[in-house]
């Protein structure tokens, strides 16, 4: 019976032990758990506070440490709220032409009220003691700085991932905002340094001997047309150029004419940015000025026997052309860089053209003012064209000053009439404005010479050259813009050869559009 109920509670033991172990088996489990959800828990920012420290005590030790960290650092960019408040101090001396070390913060601090708040003078004192020199402030200091950025763009992608999730939110106004704000952003890791003169002089007299062995004596991006490139001698590398004018003057026309004439005679890579027309549209419009049929016959495809011949073999100029067309509605200033960067990289592009300028956004960013915008865009431009190093054409709109004016002088664009912000003058290389007197019914200049299908490049702005006027005509059939001595209107039009096969120097040189295309094999694109 004892045996018996020995054993019993030998039994009822071993159950109990067994549960107990079931148990401590389940409560491991769920400590295994914790350990692995930990570290998604506890993240930290990014940062470096002993960086920080040596960035801060380092500008105490010397005195013109600051001048060396005044563009990377900002008082935002430290991680502790007590060195912010220190370099604010630091900044506010060196600013004013004060000596800094550790006395004068200190009592710069005071002045402020922020002494103890900033740890007291001995903290201050204890931060110029962890450092030797200055020696590595400049290393120390991007660091720094990296951090910031990346704790801004973390900042940022969880308020676009927050306001993602919101359904009433616009996702269109989202992505523009998104990319206004990236665009701040990435402008603040834009620094260029300073370099000695004898490798860009070097560059100069590369520059200048390859021009010597031109023909042409071209140093930039030919436009084809003979008295604007004596002028400018080609659209320069890193140059804004404006062209302006009011409506219907043919600014599109102009473009697209240039655009033709650098991709198909000399084989320039060129990229178009329309921002008014589609890229169909832009299509016809250079199959109107290429093969010299009417716009109107090309968009109802009422060709006569003769114009679908004419279409057939002229097409074949533009189907192997090196043109890239975007047609992106309200392209804003961070989509273009983007995309320029890439056309640069991957198709090796030359020159950009906009059409228009009024017509982009600088989304994502505030502004007082229309104008406070377009000033934004302008300089943004001429940034894109000089971190590029090639030319920028960008079209812009004219005021209405121009209609209230009298006589051929008066209706001569100015620099005065450009639309919506002086900054567009002040940013651009070059200024161009585009004047047909027989738009205004001038038929005659002052020496009775007919005005009728002629047009002037008015150069009211050139950075590094002359101003002036260069005639050319206009051909409004065609929409397009010529050389004066242009005399193929109405036939198959000739283009000057590529390249001159014995030397590989662009030449201008005449041949017959037939023997143009055969030694080009080319085949129609229908």
């Amino acid at each position: 019976m004892r045996k018996n109920k020995h054993g019993n509670f030998t039994l009822f033991f071993s159950a109990i032990q067994r549960n107990m172990d079931k148990q401590k088996r389940k409560s491991t489990v769920k400590v295994v758990e914790k350990t692995v959800l930990a570290p998604d828990i506890g993240k930290l920012p990014p940062q470096a506070r002993e960086l920080e420290e040596a960035v801060l005590g380092a500008l105490m030790l010397e005195k013109d440490a600051y001048a060396i960290v005044a563009e990377l650092l900002k008082p935002e960019s430290f991680y502790d709220p007590i060195h912010q408040i220190i370099y604010g101090a630091i900044a506010g001396l060196a600013m004013n032409q004060k000596p800094v070390d550790v006395l004068t913060v200190v009592e710069e601090l005071k002045r402020r009220g922020e002494l103890e708040t900033a740890g007291g003078a001995v903290y201050v004192a204890e931060l110029s003691e962890r450092v030797a020199s200055a020696a590595h402030i400049e290393y120390h200091a991007r660091i720094v700085q990296q951090k910031s950025l990346a704790r801004e763009l973390i900042t940022f992608s969880s308020g676009v991932t927050q306001q993602a999730f919101d359904e009433t939110i616009d996702v269109d106004e989202l992505m523009q905002t998104a990319e206004g704000k990236l665009f701040e952003i990435s402008q603040q890791n834009v620094k260029k340094d300073v370099m000695q003169i004898n490798p860009v002089i070097k560059d100069a007299m590369e520059a200048i001997q390859a021009a010597a062995a031109r023909e042409d004596g071209m140093s930039g991006v030919p436009t084809g047309f003979k008295e604007l490139d004596k002028m400018t001698w080609g659209w320069q590398k890193s140059d804004l150029v404006i062209v302006a004018a009011r409506p219907a003057m043919g600014k599109t026309a102009f473009v697209l004419s240039m655009a033709k004439n650098i991709a198909v005679n000399y084989s320039i890579p060129v990229a178009v940015f329309s921002l008014e027309m589609s890229n169909v549209q832009l299509v016809n419009r250079l199959l109107v000025n290429v093969c010299e049929i009417k716009g109107e016959n090309i968009r109802s495809g009422r060709l006569m026997p003769d114009e679908w011949e004419r279409l057939d073999k002229n097409s074949k100029l533009l189907y192997n052309a090196p043109i890239y067309v975007d047609d992106t509605p309200s392209l804003s200033v961070f989509e273009l860089r983007t995309k320029a960067r890439r056309l640069v990289r991957e198709h090796d592009v030359k020159i950009i053209i906009i059409d228009y300028l009024q017509l982009m956004n600088a989304s994502g960013m505030s502004f007082g003012s229309r104008e406070q915008e377009v000033s934004i865009i302008s300089r943004s431009l001429k940034g894109l064209a000089k971190e590029l190093n090639i030319p920028i054409v960008a079209l812009s709109q004219l005021n209405r000053g121009v209609e209230g004016r009298q006589g051929h002088e008066g209706k001569r664009p100015q620099l005065s009439d450009l639309r919506e912000s002086g900054a567009i003058e002040q940013d651009a290389d070059i200024v161009c404005f585009i004047h047909r007197p027989e738009y205004y019914r001038i038929t005659e200049d002052e020496q009775g010479n007919s005005l009728l299908g002629v047009a002037e490049i008015i150069v009211a702005k050139h950075r590094s050259g002359s101003t002036g006027i260069a005639q050319m005509k206009f051909i409004s059939d065609y929409v397009r813009f010529a050389n004066m001595d242009d005399n193929h209107v109405g036939k198959y039009v000739e283009y000057e050869s590529k390249m001159n096969q014995n030397n590989g120097v662009a030449e201008p040189q005449m041949a017959a559009t037939s023997d143009f295309l055969a030694q080009r094999d080319m085949s129609p694109p229908f």
